[in-house]
């Protein structure tokens, strides 16, 4: 089946009784057991629930897996797939990271002995000078929040797979309708499905996917271990959400691709980061591993933080908020929002400028989305 049948008919039947042609909402804690070691494939809802269990065959079979696990949140995702690694290893990640998942291994790790080195991943002979013996993981994040920078997948998983080092694709941006990483040899795909998965901005979220069954026992183990499931409500308002994936994201790349070459031609703007422009330095391999050029657009704002601000107050369709991926026009300052976790110093390496904004438009008109933000660039001007 096409992404655009999977989604919509994956993990859909568990109902025998009645034929819900709607997955239901299993809100039991417990499941009786018909003898001593018998039961119905379920046992306690923390460790499985057919609810969330439909979730997960659905986004296994988008992304092309062989299972998958319905987290609590995007970052429980990250923690289950990370604390599979122990004192002693070493992870590279990207320096143009979520600022979550860098507050996680900058900070957080180390206490566990757990040490990351934050590289420019753009170019794969980095990845490689980065490598140590005890590296067990390469961390990617393609394309990257907030400036978009694009890894070449398949040439990073060559090197890591020479290597024995796990890879793990964090692909909340792009989605599994416009990229597949397992598929491009990657180990392990991680999901903040509270952004374009569920895509309404109603529920907190995570997912995480394995390509093979030895990695997955070793994330089932650690999935029940430390409880990071999502409830069954949770898991039917992500499933009901996905089922409009594919038509959301083409709404959302229509926008973000008028939105960016609006900037690109606007004198209160600096840079535009949208890999789909032409004149984006990636181009040509985002259209090599990848479907479509994804709903996000960053741009830095002439005048750095004061027409930053200026400009974020003046938005009237776009909401000043963090999180992305729904289906209202989001916009948000970086440095002080989604990356406040980085240090100056850490912002500054990865090129997350006091004037850069990330804006993730939603599925309305793209004119309206224009000429809202025409009119805050020029409130911006006008106050700088």
């Amino acid at each position: 089946m096409r992404p655009e049948t999977k989604a919509v008919h994956t993990g859909v039947r568990k109902d025998d009784q009645y034929n819900s042609v709607i997955t239901p909402i299993y809100p039991t804690t417990t499941f009786e057991y018909t003898d001593i070691g018998k039961n119905k494939g379920f046992d306690y809802t923390r460790c499985a629930n057919p609810t969330r269990q439909g979730l997960e065959e659905n986004i296994a079979a988008l992304e092309s897996g062989t299972a998958a696990w319905a987290t609590a949140s995007g970052m429980a995702a990250i923690s289950t797939v990370i604390l599979t690694l122990r004192s002693g290893d070493h992870i590279v990640a990207p320096r143009d990271i979520y600022g979550g998942s860098f507050r996680l291994m900058a900070k957080v790790l180390p206490g566990l002995g757990i040490q990351t080195s934050f590289i420019d991943m753009r170019e794969p002979e980095n990845v490689s000078a980065a490598l140590r013996s005890n590296t067990k993981m390469v961390w990617i994040e393609t394309p990257s929040n907030p400036l978009l920078y694009l890894t070449d997948v398949e040439a990073v998983t060559k090197i890591a797979r020479e290597k024995g080092v796990m890879t793990v694709a964090d692909n909340t941006f792009a989605t599994p309708y416009f990229q597949r990483p397992l598929e491009q040899g990657v180990d392990v795909v991680v999901h903040s499905t509270t952004k374009y998965i569920n895509g309404h901005s109603d529920v907190i979220g995570g997912a995480i996917i394995a390509k093979d069954e030895t990695i997955a026992r070793h994330i089932n183990l650690m999935y029940r271990a430390l409880g990071t499931a999502c409830s069954p409500f949770d898991a039917w308002l992500v499933l009901r959400g996905v089922k409009t994936l594919p038509q959301r994201m083409e709404a959302h790349q229509r926008n973000a691709m008028a939105i960016a070459r609006f900037l690109q031609g606007h004198p209160g703007v600096e840079k535009v980061f949208y890999p789909g422009l032409e004149s984006h330095p990636q181009r040509e391999l985002a259209k090599r591993q990848m479907s479509g050029f994804g709903g996000i657009v960053s741009f830095e704002v002439k005048g750095g933080l004061e027409a930053a601000r200026a400009c974020l107050k003046a938005v009237k369709v776009f909401t000043l908020a963090v999180s992305l991926g729904g289906v209202e026009a989001l916009i948000e300052h970086a440095a002080t929002m989604s990356h406040d976790a980085m240090t100056p110093e850490a912002r500054a390496r990865a090129g997350i400028t006091d004037g850069l904004l990330r804006c993730s438009p939603g599925i309305e008109h793209p004119d309206d989305l224009i000429e809202d933000l025409s009119q805050a660039l020029e409130s911006a001007k006008v106050r700088t």
